[in-house]
């Protein structure tokens, strides 16, 4: 015979409790064994849930938002720590920068010769001269020149120079050998007279004469039917005036200081007739190396 099982009251009950553990347990089981879920402890198996367990296996690539902020300020401290270290220039240190002491244009010995002209007087020529006469180093025989300033551009002509300017002026008539020459860029003369019949020809080399001023002009007279005799006068002592183009003074060279004061002043006075007195707004006498002298017309 089988055996017969006996029930008690209250057995029911209890198998309905232990059927459920066991449905809880074989769950858990399932749960454990699904895929992505391996290397969890068995210890955990009922306890965590699947969410969890996903949870765990995310991994953070690449900094985080805190840590891009505190990379951005270190970056920001460290440019600022660059810009101390060497700092820019201000406004007022390029300004002393570009400020640099101004040179004495003269030297100190022309300085004490200035010291002696008063330079708010205007002397006679005869005053003008014994002065220029006082102002000069001896080291060598300087020029006299003569700078008149006058009252309009335009004003030009020639004048013979009763003593000569004291320099030897090379005078040359244009003919073909001397062209050939001034192609090949010798030039040994400092005035060129010509023939009108030659200036078609003298048109070859007009670029080269006219930067130097030596192409011969009907206004100073070296374009002329007679060349031989205008020649001697240029040789003689004659010279030329002529105010700049863009300015109404005319520079002049009236002789050397070992002419003495009469011969310059004869060469002085021929000038300033020949350029009219009406012309003239006022004039300085000076030397090479000397301060200028206000000379009264």
């Amino acid at each position: 015979m089988g055996k017969i099982r006996v029930k008690t009251l209250g057995d029911e009950e209890l198998e309905k409790e232990q059927k459920n553990e066991a449905k809880k347990r074989k769950e858990a089981k399932k749960t454990a064994k699904a895929p992505g879920m391996k290397g969890v402890n068995e210890q955990s198996e009922g306890t965590r849930l699947p969410d969890e367990l996903e949870k765990e296996r995310i991994v953070a690539v690449g900094p985080s938002e805190e840590e891009l902020e505190t990379l951005e300020v270190k970056g920001k401290e460290e440019a600022k720590a660059e810009e101390q270290i060497a700092p820019t220039p201000s406004v007022g240190q390029k300004k002393q920068k570009q400020e640099k002491p101004k040179k004495a244009f003269h030297s100190t010995a022309y300085q004490s010769l200035s010291d002696l002209v008063d330079k708010n007087k205007t002397f006679s020529l005869s005053e003008g001269l014994e002065l220029l006469e006082k102002l000069q180093r001896k080291k060598f025989d300087e020029t006299v020149e003569l700078h008149v300033n006058t009252l309009a551009t335009g004003i030009s002509g020639n004048v013979l120079l009763p003593n000569g300017t004291g320099k030897k002026t090379r005078v040359t008539v244009a003919n073909d050998g001397l062209i050939a020459e001034i192609e090949k860029g010798i030039i040994n003369f400092d005035i060129l007279v010509a023939q009108p019949t030659m200036m078609p020809k003298l048109a070859r080399v007009a670029k080269i004469l006219g930067p130097r001023g030596l192409m011969p002009n009907p206004k100073n007279g070296t374009i002329t039917d007679k060349p031989e005799e205008v020649a001697k006068k240029y040789e003689g002592g004659q010279v030329n005036f002529k105010t700049e183009a863009k300015a109404p003074i005319i520079h002049l060279t009236v002789g050397k200081m070992s002419f003495g004061k009469e011969k310059l002043s004869q060469n002085i006075e021929a000038l300033i007739d020949a350029i009219k007195k009406t012309n003239i707004r006022n004039v300085t006498l000076k030397s090479t190396m000397s301060p200028g002298i206000k000379i009264r017309v």
